[in-house]
């Protein structure tokens, strides 16, 4: 299987994942023609309380490693769940309750990049 094919299955993985705990205002940002990004892709997501963004990354890493047999290389702010950062190197996930999210507005990082709004 090729690179961009595993990949593209990933990000699938992971958006389906994050639907299926009910995440909100999925984008997805595809950050290959952008010069040092620091992924490929980049995956963000809100939940509406530190209980559900701790539910989103959890069943995000569940299903990737039981489906595509991947385990996420780092995993960051699981402790309290305002956010939770999810890196599978060439894909990174954040999954930000939603008043934290506004306050980072982290969207504005990468307006270069192409930007996919998943419906929920």
């Amino acid at each position: 299987m090729s690179k961009i094919t595993e990949k593209q299955l990933l990000i699938d993985k992971i958006v389906e994942s994050i639907q299926d705990t009910k995440g909100e205002d999925i984008l997805v940002f595809d950050l290959s023609g952008i010069e040092n990004a620091a992924a490929q892709t980049f995956i963000i997501c809100s939940g509406n309380s530190n209980t559900q963004v701790s539910a989103i990354a959890g069943n995000i890493q569940k299903n990737v490693r039981n489906d595509l047999n991947d385990r996420p290389w780092h995993v960051e702010g699981t402790e309290n769940a305002m956010w939770v950062l999810v890196d599978y190197v060439s894909v990174v996930v954040h999954v930000f309750q939603k008043e934290i999210r506004e306050y980072y507005d982290i969207e504005e990082l990468w307006g270069d990049a192409k930007i996919t709004k998943v419906e929920s």
